[in-house]
C-alpha cells in the first residue's frame, strides 16, 4: 500500500450531497455536520478511487498519494 493513500475533500468543489459517503463500503468516509469528512484513513483501499471516480461528480476528491506528484 502507498504510505499516504486516503481521500481528501476540497470544501471548495464539495457540495455536501454526500454520495461519496454513500458510496465507500470500507468506512472511510462519515457524515459530520452536513459535510463529508474522512474518520478512517488507514480503511481506504490502494487505488479504489471509487469516491473519487464513480461517487463525486464535482471533482472535489483528490487522493494524498497525488498530491506528492503535483
Amino acid at each position: 500500500m502507498a504510505e499516504n493513500w486516503y481521500p481528501i475533500i476540497d470544501f471548495d468543489k464539495c457540495t455536501g450531497c454526500l454520495e461519496c459517503v454513500e458510496f465507500c463500503p470500507h468506512d472511510v468516509l462519515r457524515e459530520e455536520d452536513g459535510m463529508p469528512v474522512v474518520v478512517n484513513p488507514d480503511n481506504c483501499v490502494e487505488f479504489c478511487r471509487g469516491c473519487q471516480r464513480g461517487a463525486c461528480e464535482f471533482d472535489a476528491i483528490i487522493f494524498s498519494a497525488d498530491m506528492e506528484v503535483l
